[in-house]
């Protein structure tokens, strides 16, 4: 019997193949009455539902008793579920609706392990896929089948060992999202107050120092180059190793990403010399998802472009990351909607950008605003990077015959 590769100090002994009907029975219990809709458990979201209305108190005990601990099975398939999945109720007695197969424990179980196992894709796909069957966007469980199917089990102590350090790891992903979710907002609330507002020549919220006012200026007054990148038919000249290639895949949100990488080979990279971006420069999406802009660091200094309008050559001091942040308030995202042509595919001009109006203070505000920003985002990029480093707390390892659980 295989054993985890990592396990806690102090447990030797092999892990048990326990059939589901040693470990589970089928509850078909029903509400008497007693419960009412204050307890009424969504699965989809394991929580406390009390706002579904049902027509009369007789078709409460329709419903079934959901005890802390019981698993139910949960149909619809997904991305994430191909054949469903199992939830634990980890949240307290309740009831759920009578279209869900409960299962409730018979053996001494530790309530976290089952949590994180029972509702692990890994290793229940292969389990559903033998005990399943297929209906209309659904997959409907099989009981019988279900219960005579195995699984890796440790014992009670270590389970427990391994809930609580996967409860942990899912208190620390929760907090950081929380943290995420607070700092995107905080972000955007600020950028509605720290640029001005339509008519306005001062923004309502300013840092210490500054007083004057600010000036309007039009985009083709700032920059000496606003044109576009190459466009046309790029994929004869891709690569799998080579120059990367700026596409505006790319460009989301106030930045460049690297989720999806071309490369194009030295020759049509040489080609497009004069219109190499540098350090500083500012590119924004001319189709699909338009508007979205960024700034060239400094590791892609010397980069191609691929159908992105480029903002180069500055005429006089600015600081390219305030205007990344101006063109991500409502007011600039409204102008941006008004030039924005196409009906399935959006799109807009350079041209139209060099009349593009923005609000503009003088070289040292801009500094000092572009970074309050930049220091928001890297904010928001450590919390999501924690939360995602941190997700992956229970990693599973298959082969065709073994299940293993290695802890992270």
């Amino acid at each position: 019997m295989e054993n985890p590769k990592i396990r806690f100090k102090g447990f030797t002994k092999d892990w048990e193949q326990r059939k589901f009907s040693e470990l589970y029975a089928r509850s078909s219990e029903k509400n008497d009455g007693s419960i009412g809709m204050d307890k009424n458990i969504t699965v989809a979201t394991m929580q406390f539902k009390n706002d579904v209305k049902v027509s009369t108190t007789e078709y409460l005990k329709t419903y079934y008793t959901f005890k802390l601990g019981d698993i139910a099975f949960e149909g619809h398939q997904s991305k994430e579920f191909r054949y469903g999945r199992f939830v634990e109720n980890d949240i307290g007695n309740g009831i759920v609706s009578h279209i869900f197969a409960v299962f409730r424990p018979i053996q001494e179980y530790d309530l976290y392990f089952w949590k994180y196992a029972i509702n692990n894709e890994t290793l229940m796909q292969r389990i559903l896929a033998r005990s399943t069957k297929a209906s209309t966007m659904m997959h409907d469980l099989v009981t019988n089948d279900f219960l005579n199917e195995t699984f890796l089990v440790p014992s009670v102590k270590e389970q427990k060992q391994i809930g609580a350090f996967l409860n942990k790891l899912d208190n620390i992903i929760t907090l950081h999202q929380r943290k995420c979710e607070q700092t995107k907002k905080l972000k955007k609330y600020m950028l509605q107050k720290m640029f001005p507002r339509n008519g306005a020549k001062v923004p309502e919220i300013r840092f210490d120092g500054f007083t004057y006012d600010w000036e309007q200026r039009k985009l083709g007054d700032i920059y000496g180059s606003i044109g576009n990148a190459f466009v046309g038919t790029a994929t004869p000249y891709y690569a799998e190793h080579g120059h990367f290639y700026l596409e505006s895949n790319n460009v989301k949100d106030g930045q460049i990403n690297h989720n999806a990488e071309i490369f194009i080979n030295d020759e049509f990279y040489e080609k497009q010399k004069d219109k190499w971006l540098h350090t500083g420069d500012m590119v924004m999406v001319q189709s699909g998802h338009v508007g979205h802009a960024a700034v060239i660091p400094e590791e892609l200094d010397n980069t191609a472009a691929h159908a992105l309008i480029m903002f180069r050559n500055p005429k006089e001091e600015i600081e390219p990351y305030f205007l990344n942040y101006e063109y991500q308030t409502d007011k600039a995202k409204k102008q941006i909607e008004n030039i924005t042509t196409g009906n399935t595919i959006k799109h807009i001009l350079a041209s139209d950008m060099q009349e593009f109006v923005v609000d503009i203070p003088k070289y040292e505000e801009q500094k000092v605003i572009a970074s309050y920003f930049c220091n928001l985002d890297n904010l928001i990029t450590l919390h999501r990077r924690a939360y995602y480093n941190k997700k992956g707390g229970l990693t599973n390892v298959h082969n065709d015959n073994q299940q293993y659980y290695a802890i992270l």
